[in-house]
């Protein structure tokens, strides 16, 4: 593999300020380096497109596992032909909307929660959803010494990524349907809502500074292998078992003026999630073999075993799920009530699902018109 260099990006601080849902990207993060540029992991062969480079943002993260296999394995590269993939890493979702919106990316891998907050900031004018990615993937885990069953929840410490995140909203949303009361921003109420960063949420489980979390994959199973036990999956609040945990984002500025460079990202994008769906423990070889070539350190097998087939992959952005998260986030009184008419452009994505026989997707009525 050619030698990598590492860029670290300016953290977005002052975007995270701005509303408390930009900090949702640590929903699907928690484990990887600062940004980084890489060189391309595949030669640019054949015909240059409309561009002569695309750049490509993800988090080295499991619910990032389109990108992670998509970018190693050279899936993308190949579509592109002699246009050059760029990737480069996130650490959260700040600093990639920062850099979306500044210019220097030009797709990226995202949570919800990010994607709804930005778009919402600028009015409609920065970005696109273009495909979905994955879906499911976040747990609660609790100290079975301490919590029996979900009634028991009431009175204990239950960390959350960051507030406003999309399992912190999903974790009130849950609370409130238990007739509980919290208040949103302090978490202080019937259960004591602890905003963790992912990071640090397994060394305060550890600790019995909490006890138990409601987060995503790989920090669901790292509590299990600490003696956590799964309460419950958050599949099973949703219809169909399927929500979306990360979405493909697009500048519009870039979608405009270089539509095949993205149905070429979005063709290999499609044929990375079938061979995924088609080999899922190789998948889930080369996963870990991409988060320790970007981190430098691959998932235990303890870890990565039970975490990789609760993550499933998907085209779909599943938009109806992402529609009835900004509502929770409404109801929880952390957000006002968003405008997310035109945040998807599923156009592309439908031709290249058209042309590879695959059933169109649906935008749930918030598509561009």
């Amino acid at each position: 593999m050619p030698a990598t260099t590492r860029t670290t990006l300016r953290r977005g601080l002052a975007a995270a300020a701005a509303l408390p849902l930009l900090i949702g990207a640590l929903a699907s993060c928690g484990y990887g380096s600062d940004a980084k540029n890489d060189e391309k992991k595949v030669a640019a062969e054949g015909k240059k497109l409309s561009a002569d480079t695309v750049r490509l943002g993800y988090f080295p993260n499991l619910t990032h596992a389109t990108a992670l296999i998509g970018v190693q394995d050279g899936l993308i590269q190949k579509e592109l032909g002699g246009t050059t993939l760029k990737p480069q890493t996130f650490n959260a979702g700040p600093s990639e909307i920062e850099a979306l919106n500044g210019g220097s990316l030009d797709i990226g891998f995202i949570g919800p929660s990010p994607s709804i907050n930005a778009y919402v900031k600028s009015k409609g004018k920065n970005l696109r959803i273009i495909s979905g990615s994955a879906s499911g993937g976040v747990k609660l885990v609790v100290n079975p010494d301490k919590i029996k069953t979900l009634d028991d929840i009431k009175g204990k410490r239950i960390a959350t990524p960051q507030k406003g995140n999309t399992q912190d909203v999903a974790l009130l949303n849950w609370i409130a349907e238990k007739g509980w009361k919290v208040d949103p921003e302090s978490g202080k109420g019937d259960v004591s809502v602890v905003r963790t960063d992912n990071k640090v949420t397994p060394d305060a489980f550890k600790s019995g500074s909490i006890d138990g979390a409601w987060v995503p994959e790989p920090t669901a199973s790292k509590l299990v292998s600490q003696g956590g036990k799964v309460l419950l999956d958050e599949t099973s609040l949703w219809p169909d078992k399927k929500f979306v945990i990360t979405n493909i984002i697009v500048s519009q500025k870039f979608l405009a003026e270089h539509p095949d460079v993205v149905e070429a990202v979005l063709r290999g994008t499609v044929k990375t999630n079938e061979w995924i769906n088609a080999n899922p423990d190789k998948a889930k070889e080369s996963a870990n073999a991409a988060l320790k070539a970007e981190t430098g350190k691959a998932l235990d097998a303890k870890v990565i075993d039970p975490a990789w087939p609760s993550i499933a992959i998907t085209d779909d952005p599943l938009a109806a799920t992402l529609k009835t998260q900004s509502e929770w986030a409404v109801k929880a009184e952390l957000i006002k009530q968003p405008d997310l008419a035109g945040i998807y452009d599923l156009k592309l994505l439908n031709k290249v699902l058209k042309a590879a026989g695959k059933p169109e997707v649906s935008d749930a009525g918030l598509g561009v018109k």
